[in-house]
Order: structure tokens, then C-alpha cells, then sequence
């Protein structure tokens, strides 16, 4: 017998009219639906008048109910994976399932849609580059002191999730482990009360009356000297579209949120190497 698929399908983060067609569909057809929280799902099930049979999935019955679901599959019958809203798995149990799926040579389908992490992204006022995705801050000093000695010199954007009743102190964290940034903060992201705002670390920045779930993002460091190529590819256009090299070097500096002198340094080195290369 033809194993069936596991479906990961993404599902709104607040507004309803963002579920997909295809992700309607999918969770019509498959035989069972395992949810994070069954009741939160039941009011999007309702909503779409989907009546397939739905089940618990989370972080408490996770390592127990994965391989039932492997057995499901492997019988033939397709199931669905969603969590409270987005995308399964970013910071959503789903981990072990994928690895029993994959181990058990059955297959996998996601079912894109709506994401927090990239709706954030996008309306974040920064240069889309590098980003790195942390989901929730650990509570715990020491293992926020390693996280943050961590990510304290990487370059590009950090990417937190936070709950109104941690975020004052997540804030807080944030400036002791990484000092003074800029930062975006997104609440209710797709909802009626959904906020975009820029902020800077700070010793005493705080939200007043927090609710409502939050992405944070936070500026990385500085790119180090060797920018990578395609930093240096832009450059490079941009004086074959006639500009002076100071021109161009300040240019790719604003663009890219980089400071002039470190993409001055990077295309010099780039250009000592590249005069040795062709001798």
C-alpha cells in the first residue's frame, strides 16, 4: 500500500482572509488534522466549514503522538500539521514529526502561507539581507548571557517572538545582552489593533500596557571586512553606471545600513587581491 502525506499547513496569524484557497482544500481532503491547540483550530475549522476529524499535537504529547501519526501515513492516510496560526514549526512543536517523516521515507508537503516572522520582516524599515531567526529568548540569565555572546558580533538582523507579559523584560534583556540598537517591533501583526513601531534599546524602554503577541527585530552588528561578494558585486555596478568609486562606496553603505569606512575597507581589500590574482 502507497503511503499516504503529511501536509504542514500554514494558517492565519490574525486575519482570517489570509488562509489560502490551496490550504482550504488541503485540510478538507487529508483525514485528520493535528493542531497545537484544538479549540483555537476548531473556530478557523468552523469558519471554512471544514469537517475533518481533528486531534491534538504539542509540546507535552509530541514524542508520544509522533509515531501514531508516522503509522497513519505509512497506512496510507494523509494528515495535516498546523499550529495556532502561521507556519508549523517556527517556534511550534513539529521537529520531531518531520524527523520520524523523513526517517520513515514518507512524504512531506508544506502548504505555504501566513508567516509573523516574514510579515515582520517586510515591514521592518531595515535592508533585507542576512537575517537569523531566534524565535523566544530563553528566561534564564545564564542561557540569555550565551545566546547574546553569541549574536553580540554576528552582522545582519536577529528575530525574536515575545507574549505581552514578557516583553518589558525581553526588552531589557535585549539592551544588557546586546547594548544599544535600533529596533522594530510588530504587535498583532494582520489584526485590527496590528502597530509598526522604531525604537532603540535603551536601559528604561518599555511598552506601556502591553498585549497582543510581538516580533521584535534587532540590528546585528557591523558587517565585518570581507563583505561578501554580492556587497562587492553592488559596488561594482554601480561604477559601471558611471558613478566615482567614493560615490558608489557611500551608496552601498547607505543601502545596506553598513558604515562607509567598512565597505571602503572591504573593496579595497577586494581590489588588492583581485590586482594580485591577475598577474
Amino acid at each position: 500500500m502507497a503511503s499516504g502525506t503529511l501536509y504542514l499547513v500554514s494558517t492565519p496569524i490574525g486575519n482570517l482572509s489570509d488562509m489560502t484557497y490551496r490550504a482550504v482544500e488541503t485540510l478538507k481532503a487529508v483525514e485528520i488534522i493535528y493542531a497545537e491547540d484544538t479549540r483555537q483550530t476548531k473556530k478557523l475549522l468552523n469558519h471554512y466549514e471544514i469537517t475533518t476529524r481533528l486531534d491534538s499535537y504539542h509540546q507535552h504529547n509530541e514524542m508520544g503522538k509522533s509515531d501514531h501519526v508516522i503509522q497513519l501515513v505509512q497506512s496510507g492516510k494523509s494528515v495535516a500539521l498546523v499550529s495556532d496560526a502561521g507556519t508549523p514549526r517556527l517556534s511550534d512543536p513539529g521537529d520531531t514529526l518531520i524527523q520520524k517523516a523523513y526517517e520513515a521515507e514518507i512524504s512531506v508537503c508544506p502548504i505555504p502561507g501566513a508567516s509573523a516572522l516574514l510579515s515582520a520582516l517586510v515591514s521592518s524599515p531595515f535592508p533585507m539581507g542576512e537575517f537569523t531567526f531566534i524565535g523566544f529568548i530563553p528566561t534564564q540569565k545564564k542561557a540569555q548571557k550565551i545566546l547574546f555572546k553569541r549574536l553580540r558580533e554576528m552582522p545582519g538582523l536577529f528575530v525574536f517572538y515575545e507574549a505581552p507579559h514578557r516583553i518589558n523584560a525581553t526588552l531589557k534583556a535585549l539592551f544588557e545582552g546586546l547594548g544599544s540598537r535600533a529596533i522594530y517591533v510588530g504587535r498583532e501583526l494582520t489584526k485590527k489593533f496590528e502597530e509598526h513601531v522604531l525604537m532603540t534599546l535603551s536601559e528604561n524602554l518599555e511598552i506601556s500596557a502591553p498585549k497582543g503577541e510581538y516580533v521584535i527585530i534587532v540590528e546585528g552588528d557591523e558587517a565585518p571586512l570581507e563583505l561578501g561578494d554580492d556587497y562587492i558585486a553592488h559596488v561594482e555596478l554601480l561604477l559601471a553606471d558611471g558613478l566615482s568609486e567614493k560615490d558608489a562606496i557611500k551608496q552601498v553603505a547607505t543601502l545596506r545600513n553598513l558604515k562607509k569606512n567598512t565597505v571602503y575597507m572591504a573593496y579595497q581589500r577586494y581590489k588588492k587581491e583581485d590586482d594580485h590574482g591577475s598577474i
